[in-house]
């Protein structure tokens, strides 16, 4: 008991050593590195960017030698005895406990002599599908919220035959409130992908990571859960879990610790319920040993848990200091002006009917930020904008779709509704919102003709389908403050119509 007491207390010594080195590295702001952006920069940036070349090299090799290395400690494997303890007590625990997910089927009976069944080789293929979808969609969004979410997909696209027949069109109002919508533009791209080739639902990590969209940890979750091959997973809860089992304390965004992570798992992972083991890993971390509140008494693998042991030890650690905080990048704030604008048919204006009204959509690029997706017309500005430069440059978008208020349209009304915040992963966007009313001159109408939805960049659209339409949260939002303001206001025309009778009464 002496020898493994020292032993442990060494290891906290040098833990606790190289964790003091990297929180003081962190003193000293992190290089951050330049992020992908739709805007393009502007000619002034290009020509500063040019000229000051020379000296942002130079910079670059000052930071270089100024910035610390973050030292990556060298991880102790799980010893045998320890691996086998600790997948018997969370196997165990995870039968006991485990939620009742949509997602997790009974582990199906097919054994690999089965395989050539052509019934148990379908199962097996809707099992990883199943498993595909839910991982996908899990991915920095929570469980109660992609329950609902998955349960609309399987009803509508229960195989992957289905799915691989959809339209991005389809999937994007299916997927629209989830966010990072790119997951579902791979997912359509891999069912069409998988159902064009001759071998059916890739069985392997190495065959999995070479469909679009899939990589280490989706490769493994599919592999391991629908076919049982003995593969770790790794993603946030999993790197809390082993951080604190071993007390590590380097920087757990560091390409090194993330390998070490990843090999230590794959130490871990059972042979016999590779899939089991993973998702009692991952449940671990997102019901027991959470971010800030674990609950160490409740934990089946404390006894295993170096953090837990150090913390009882020493005053000065927390189980919560593992793994170790990293810096977050500072949001980029942007400003854009969003136009909703609503078309009113008819010669008659004055009777305002909703009927004959229609809302303009916009598509976005098919590459960039919410790609391929719908919003009311919008333009980034350069910054914090008055109203009459917003107006100038939405009314100059407008022309793009045909719209020109001097030629063959009239402003019915035009009013500014507020601003919207809507924070994204690394960007924090205001948009100042209008409620742009136009009326076609001369009995001009709207095309309605139907057009190809997978090339049409814009179209017209009735409020009832606009209610009920797919949006995105941030259109959503747009589209929200819309209905409040017309909701508290009677409408333009009709306040027209109103008080020209009381010029006339009078």
């Amino acid at each position: 008991m002496c020898s493994v007491a020292s032993g442990r207390w060494v290891h906290w010594f040098e833990s606790h050593l190289r964790r003091e080195k990297y929180l003081q590295s962190q003193a000293t702001p992190p290089l951050l590195a330049l992020q992908h952006s739709s805007i393009s920069p502007s000619m002034d940036d290009e020509v500063g960017a040019r000229n000051g070349s020379r000296d942002n090299k130079e910079k670059r090799k000052r930071k270089q030698r100024t910035t610390p290395e973050i030292e990556v400690m060298d991880i102790e494997d799980f010893g045998h005895d320890e691996t086998l303890k600790i997948r018997a007590s969370l196997l165990g625990w995870y039968d006991l406990n485990k939620r009742d997910l949509p997602w997790r089927t009974p582990t199906t009976t097919t054994t690999h002599e089965d395989e050539d069944d052509a019934d148990a080789h379908e199962d097996l293929d809707n099992r990883a599908y199943a498993v595909w979808v839910s991982e996908v969609m899990l991915q920095q969004t929570r469980v109660e919220t992609v329950i609902d979410y998955y349960n609309r997909w399987m009803q509508k696209w229960p195989t992957l035959h289905h799915l691989s027949l959809a339209s991005l069109e389809e999937v994007n109002e299916i997927w629209a409130g989830l966010g990072y919508y790119r997951r579902a533009r791979f997912l359509l791209e891999g069912a069409k992908m998988i159902s064009e080739g001759k071998c059916g639902f890739p069985r392997t990590t190495s065959a999995l990571r070479a469909v679009p969209g899939i990589g280490n940890y989706t490769a493994g979750a599919i592999a391991s859960i629908a076919f049982k091959e003995a593969v770790p997973v790794v993603d946030g809860n999993v790197v809390r879990v082993i951080a604190r089992l071993k007390a590590i304390s380097s920087n757990p965004k560091h390409s090194a610790t993330i390998k070490n992570i990843w090999r230590l798992a794959g130490q871990l992972v059972d042979p016999c319920k590779p899939g089991d083991f993973n998702q009692a890993l991952m449940e671990l971390g997102a019901t027991i040993c959470t971010p800030l509140n674990p609950i160490c008494s409740a934990c089946p693998v404390s006894d295993h848990c170096s953090a837990l042991s150090m913390s009882e030890s020493h005053r000065s650690i927390l189980v919560t200091d593992y793994p170790v905080k990293v810096v977050k990048a500072k949001k980029r704030h942007d400003f854009s002006a969003v136009s909703v604008v609503k078309i009113l048919e008819g010669q008659d204006t004055s009777k305002g009917s909703q009927y004959n009204s229609r809302f303009l959509l916009v598509k976005r690029p098919n590459e960039g930020l919410l790609a391929g997706l719908w919003e009311f017309p919008s333009v980034l500005l350069d910054g914090e904008a008055d109203g009459a430069t917003r107006r100038k440059t939405i009314d100059l978008f407008l022309k793009s779709f045909k719209l020109d208020t001097k030629k063959n349209c009239r402003i019915v009304s035009r009013e500014d509704v507020g601003e919207c915040v809507h924070v994204f992963t690394h960007i924090h966007l205001t948009m100042y919102v209008e409620l742009l009313v136009l009326h076609l001159k001369g009995g001009m109408k709207i095309s309605y003709e139907n057009e190809d939805k997978e090339t049409m960049t814009w179209r017209w659209i009735d409020s009832e389908a606009l209610s009920s339409m797919g949006l995105t949260s941030g259109v959503r939002k747009v589209y929200n403050m819309i209905q409040k303001k017309v909701a508290l206001e009677p409408h333009p025309c009709q306040n027209k119509k109103n008080n020209s009778k009381k010029l006339k009464d009078s």
